[in-house]
């Protein structure tokens, strides 16, 4: 299994009282599968990805993925992982302004240590239609154009997890379903195991299988 879960449990700290965000999750993910995960908002389907990037930490249980046990590690191992093994897609586009398209690829494979950052940011690029648009900075770019230049981050380091926030939510429907479509091939080209959080029922019936939340539970889930 790519990603196992046992007993997660996450509180985070609130100005009224402790709060009880994960409740006793248990999940098991495959290499190469593609999961929708639905449920109403604060049923806690973001909270899951950020534990699972290494971004939250778990207050109980166990969370293994790409083999390495997360609450064992330290913030620089959990960065080291998301460079090697986690792509992470947000619904806002989270592109550096003053980066042009090639550097907001570029960067993180840098910081990876990659030789070929460059290189592999401009392939990654124009697998998502973009090799024209290299040198352009994020405001020069459409709201779909930045987010493919999102998809380009993500894949460019080859992530075994692919985790995507809504990643149409700030897209008009037609941009969105093109984005989506981009999505869905790069995951089954690539063969990266892909987690999307979605309220959209039709985009959760593409992927294989569907995990429900409800109140941080895990309340159910489906393949199609």
């Amino acid at each position: 299994m790519l990603v196992r879960i046992r007993g997660l449990y996450l509180t985070l700290p609130a100005a009224s009282g402790p709060v009880n965000i994960l409740n006793g999750i248990d999940l098991d993910i495959a290499e190469g599968e593609a999961i929708g995960i639905v449920g109403p908002s604060g049923s806690g389907k973001t909270s899951l990805l950020m534990v699972l990037a290494g971004l939250e930490s778990a207050t109980a249980g166990s969370v293994r993925v790409a083999g390495q046990e997360l609450t064992g590690l330290d913030e620089n191992a959990r960065a080291k992982l998301r460079r090697e093994a986690i792509g992470i897609v947000f619904q806002a586009f989270h592109l550096i302004p003053t980066m042009t398209a090639l550097e907001n690829v570029a960067v993180p494979l840098e910081l990876a240590g990659r030789a070929d950052a460059a290189e592999r940011a401009a392939a990654s690029l124009r697998a998502v239609g973009l090799g024209q648009r290299l040198t352009h900075l994020p405001g020069q770019l459409s709201g779909g154009e930045q987010q493919r230049v999102a998809l380009a981050r993500a894949f460019a380091a080859s992530p075994r997890l692919l985790m995507a926030d809504e990643p149409t939510g700030n897209l008009d429907r037609g941009t969105g379903a093109l984005v989506m479509d981009l999505l869905f091939d790069l995951q089954a080209q690539s063969g990266a195991t892909l987690l999307l959080v979605t309220h959209d029922p039709h985009l959760a019936a593409r992927c294989d299988r569907t995990i429900g939340l409800a109140d941080g539970r895990v309340a159910g889930s489906g393949s199609f």
